[in-house]
């Protein structure tokens, strides 16, 4: 938390601070520190906002308050439709220096209106008719069309931590490949259940890391990791390994679960912060809700397809026919399902769409309840008890640098624990 203050809200507020003759910079950068600080707050719940990274500007900033996490909402959409509306194709272009857009105010404003969606669709259970309102307003002011639309970070692969994707590099390091990466046996199990095209795009498969020659790629021979297991208590008594699969396990590990593919992987591999399946997801979830007008039959089609088709940023042999995913979308069986198992085929498919966005996807599950998951057992399990958490723990550093702040949050939130709820979470 602290590390994303200082570098990432500091930098963008002082852009903003500095910006007044560059409205174009000043409403991405805007935009930008509303999207990090949005993560921030879904992350914490109540979070410094308004007076975030702006100890330059003012005495008053050092010890920024923590805002109630509905004001802290309050404010994302103020200052994103603020900026949204101060894009300008006649004001002082940005240029090449911006690394997502290359300068396109029109995709900067679709990607301000994916953000004011994403915003209102957390805080729906909580507050459906301002929910309502916004999404309604930024979906109709236009948002994604294609993956074209994307928001992303554009990489290189240049020097040692230098303009690479941070992601990648933090699961390979200095490796070319990491025999400890494996694919939970959650998402595994639920490609294989659902024959989704994506199994072996996410999984370069099983075999010996370091000898490709040994690497199986069968679907039907994916195996994915145990959540919750250590080295003991994955030869327990409580394992779902088979006894072959335990045998296997105690002599080779390494060798028997999926490795995540290689090719989804590279320093140069695009940093996603919202995408077109997204918003053609929350845009079905919409009109299912009345929100909105339209087929949520054809935005769920879209949704998926383009989610499926956006893993050819990272790798052109990831491309799946026409055929292969139409088939993948009727098996789905959409069309003949009940609102609320439409709801949970939404949600499901937005978790298989946000797989690596992180943040998103624990996000909208502690939002929607789907996919239903279940616990782990781990031994070394927090507290003792089997739960997911609903958001992390403060920072500690934030207990001696900003004690008094701290300390009001903590107490009008009822706790700093894993399993205390931020304002927008009804609970699943």
């Amino acid at each position: 938390m602290n590390i994303q203050y200082e570098y990432t809200v500091k930098l963008l507020s002082q852009v903003i601070a500095n910006s007044d003759d560059h409205p174009n910079l000043n409403a991405a950068a805007t935009i930008l520190r509303a999207f990090d600080l949005h993560r921030m707050t879904d992350l914490y719940g109540d979070i410094p906002y308004t007076q975030a990274g702006y100890a330059l500007q003012d005495a008053a900033n050092w010890f920024p308050v923590y805002e109630n996490q509905k004001d802290v909402y309050t404010a994302i959409i103020a200052d994103v439709k603020a900026a949204r509306d101060k894009l300008s194709a006649t004001a002082k272009g940005l240029g090449a220096q911006d690394i997502i857009y290359g300068g396109d105010i029109t995709k900067w404003k679709k990607f301000a209106n994916a953000l004011l969606m994403r915003v209102a669709m957390r805080m729906s259970n909580v507050d459906q008719a301002t929910a309502s309102a916004v999404f309604t307003e930024a979906y109709n002011s236009g948002t994604f069309s294609s993956n074209d639309d994307n928001a992303t970070i554009k990489y290189l692969s240049g020097p040692n931590g230098i303009n690479r994707n941070g992601l990648n590099d933090g699961l390979w390091g200095t490796y070319k490949y990491s025999r400890d990466c494996k694919i939970s046996a959650t998402f595994i199990d639920w490609m294989k259940a659902n024959n989704d095209p994506r199994l072996m795009i996410v999984s370069g498969g099983v075999g010996d890391p370091d000898n490709p020659a040994t690497w199986n790629t069968n679907p039907e021979d994916q195996i994915g990791m145990p959540n919750g297991f250590t080295g003991v208590t994955m030869v327990g008594a409580d394992s779902p390994l088979s006894d072959a699969e335990k045998t296997s396990f105690g002599v080779n590990s390494v060798r028997m679960f999926s490795m995540l593919n290689l090719k989804a992987l590279d320093w140069d591999d695009p940093y996603l912060l919202i995408t077109y399946s997204e918003t053609e997801l929350m845009a079905a979830e919409a009109i299912l809700k009345g929100w909105v007008n339209g087929s949520a039959s054809d935005k769920f089609a879209s949704g998926v397809k383009g989610a499926i088709n956006s893993w050819t940023a990272f790798d052109s042999s990831f491309a799946k026919s026409t055929a292969e995913i139409d088939a993948y979308i009727s098996g789905r069986g959409f069309d003949a399902a009940s609102n609320s198992e439409k709801l949970r085929l939404i949600g499901e498919e937005y978790w298989a769409a946000t797989y690596l966005n992180d943040i998103e996807s624990w996000s909208n599950w502690r939002r929607t309840g789907f996919p239903v998951l279940t616990p782990t057992k781990d031994s070394n399990r927090y507290q003792g008890i089997n739960i997911i958490p609903r958001r992390l723990k403060y920072f500690e550093s934030e207990i001696s640098r900003n004690p008094e702040n701290y300390q009001s949050a903590v107490n009008r939130m009822g706790g700093d624990e894993f399993d205390t709820k931020v304002w927008w979470d009804g609970g699943n």
